[in-house]
């Protein structure tokens, strides 16, 4: 789907701006929060049906705490978005926050892929200000939908001054996740998101934000990456490894293009004969190759199979986050050392 060109616009029915406050860019791309189903019981087979001024608009407390414009960039499910996309939401969030009249953008976005988007914007985005992506694990036309209190809070966060410089931030269920960290860890909870061992850097509490601690890897204004330098996203799989594998998602990912493959692997990283294979093959045609882990928790060690077979330990990243951060490294460097490096920087 093509991004919505459109500039920055307020809605004609929103109320009066109040001098003084935040001024806040809202940014819709659709999920379930721009949602709504049959009947107020179907938590399920939903369908994006929302535009991002009628989602603003059924949240009117959002007026006493920010000026507000809106824009809708797309309104697709999150499991829809593709590299020209993202590279999209990055390209427009970036150039509101190079607007000195905004002070910080929210982006509301479908939780399936979210902590992807989240994590792509953490490490390319030039700016300070806050940016806070949310959404929603219910439609809105469910009982108890929770995408407008979410809603509500992103504002609170993203107008708070103490968010500055902390990296794009996470805004469900009340609490505040850094983007390197949170991931969606239940199909349909309002809980869904959590970081395991790292923890939130907050939450939000009798309407205030309180945060707890702050992000320690690079990101944002420290970060190496820059927009303008990427044309393109490069080909980056995945593999998943699991009892009896073969190697020919290997070989089929090396001959469709692919300039680096991520092992959700089992363990700590471990190479299972076929995925040694696979490795080995990707040095071959120059393929990086990144040793992630299917577990969900816990730090991908470096190995000794590392300098033999040239391949990187993801650290603590999860596979869909290791492939976002492999793009990116790919977009600066092929030397498997300085890509290993960005694997411990960020």
């Amino acid at each position: 789907m093509t991004p919505d060109p459109r500039p920055l616009t307020s809605s004609p029915s929103l109320p009066a701006q109040r001098a003084g406050l935040p001024r806040i860019a809202l940014l819709g791309t659709g999920g379930t929060i721009a949602s709504s189903a049959r009947d107020a019981t179907q938590l399920h087979d939903y369908r994006v049906t929302e535009a991002v001024d009628a989602i603003l608009a059924a949240v009117p407390q959002i007026h006493d705490l920010a000026q507000v414009q809106c824009e809708q960039l797309m309104n697709v499910e999150s499991h829809e978005i593709d590299n020209a996309m993202l590279l999209a939401i990055a390209r427009r969030t970036q150039a509101l926050l190079d607007d000195p009249a905004v002070d910080g953008v929210v982006i509301t976005h479908g939780t399936d892929t979210l902590e992807e988007t989240a994590y792509f914007l953490n490490l390319v985005l030039d700016s300070a200000k806050p940016v806070v992506i949310v959404g929603a694990m219910r439609p809105a036309s469910a009982l108890s939908a929770d995408g407008p209190l979410n809603l509500l809070n992103a504002f609170r966060l993203a107008a708070c001054a103490e968010a500055a410089g902390k990296g794009v931030l996470v805004m469900l269920n009340d609490r505040i996740g850094a983007a390197r960290h949170v991931t969606k860890a239940h199909t349909t909870a309002t809980d869904a998101f959590f970081a395991a061992e790292q923890g939130s850097l907050g939450e939000i509490a009798g309407g205030v934000v309180h945060f707890f601690n702050a992000p320690t890897r690079r990101h944002t204004l420290h970060s190496e990456f820059s927009l303008a330098d990427i044309d393109e996203l490069p080909q980056v799989d995945i593999v998943f490894d699991y009892l009896g594998a073969g190697t020919h998602l290997y070989q089929a990912a090396i001959a469709a293009g692919a300039q680096g493959i991520v092992l959700a692997a089992t363990g700590n990283g471990s190479l299972s004969p076929s995925a040694r294979q696979g490795a080995q093959a990707a040095r071959q045609h120059g393929v990086a190759f990144v040793r992630a882990s299917r577990v969900g928790q816990g730090v991908v060690t470096d190995s000794a199979d590392d300098a033999v077979l040239g391949t990187i330990a993801a650290n603590s990243l999860n596979p869909q986050k290791a492939r976002i951060l492999l793009m990116l490294a790919l977009c600066v460097t092929r030397d498997p050392d300085a890509i290993r490096e960005c694997f411990r920087r960020y």
